[in-house]
């Protein structure tokens, strides 16, 4: 925006150090003060009183001719990477796994016993019913539902196991609990779920939990696909790795983050 255009509330020399700050990159980890004053836009002056000023501040040191960034600049982005939700941060992940493999792929969470859908990036609609944000589905006949149940501890998947309905959805659908805790040990020792064809006719999906920086399992991504399209066997073979690789960035914000705060965006607790 030109000079001209700023709005009355506009501080110039703010942005003018914010242009300091920016002058260093990977590239350019030290500066002259010449250096910095030509890659700022500024006078030597005026960048000299912005460096001598982050000096004083701690961000930024210097040996009397090179200047650099201290560790203490890192402190200006924890705000906004500590207010950062799950879905937020894995929404630019999905996106890019979703122009990958051409369908469509969901963060979900477990709320009570049911999936809650918290981030979605849809290419077409493969499914009968319509999912959005906010979508819920009984967690023991998803993808994504038993990769979080299978997290769970032994008595507690017991419990939740007694109080589900597990009236058949399909001719596939598992109904048994004695065969539905053995495919959530099977589930837990490979890492991952496939479903199919259980919740809907012509409907599979695999899903891969999503863990926080502490290990614990926060949430789930799926990729669904018509059962016409993909055999069980090239969803394992084709779709798993973009998977496993796509969480895998997802778990490696996390860890910058340090939580997963707010994911589910009011959904309710998904233990």
């Amino acid at each position: 925006m030109p000079a001209g255009d700023r709005e009355p509330h506009f501080v110039r020399s703010f942005e003018r150090g914010l242009a300091v700050i920016r002058a260093f990159d990977a590239d350019h980890p030290e500066l002259t003060l010449s250096e910095v004053a030509r890659v700022s836009d500024l006078t030597r002056a005026a960048a000299r009183r912005f460096l001598l000023t982050l000096f004083d501040l701690g961000y930024v040191e210097t040996d009397g001719r090179m200047f650099r960034l201290t560790p203490r600049v890192l402190e200006l982005g924890y705000s906004y990477l500590s207010s950062v939700t799950l879905p937020e941060i894995a929404e630019p992940h999905l996106e890019q796994l979703v122009a990958q493999i051409k369908e469509s792929s969901s963060l979900c969470v477990l709320d009570g016993d049911d999936i809650v859908y918290v981030a979605r990036v849809p290419t077409h609609r493969i499914m009968t019913a319509t999912i959005t944000v906010g979508s819920r589905f009984p967690a023991h006949v998803t993808s994504v539902g038993r990769v979080l149940l299978a997290q769970l501890p032994d008595e507690e998947i017991d419990t939740r196991l007694s109080r589900a309905d597990l009236g058949p959805l399909t001719a596939r659908t598992i109904v048994s609990p004695e065969l539905l805790r053995t495919e959530l040990r099977r589930v837990r020792r490979q890492g991952y779920a496939i479903v199919d064809q259980e919740l809907e006719e012509g409907l599979r999906s695999v899903a891969v939990p999503v863990r926080d920086r502490d290990g614990e399992v926060v949430a789930a991504v799926n990729i669904p696909v018509h059962a016409s399209r993909n055999s069980v066997e090239s969803v394992r073979r084709d779709l798993l790795p973009h998977l496993l690789a796509t969480v895998a960035r997802i778990e490696a914000d996390l860890r910058i983050t340090g939580r997963a705060r707010g994911a589910s965006r009011g959904t309710g607790t998904h233990r």
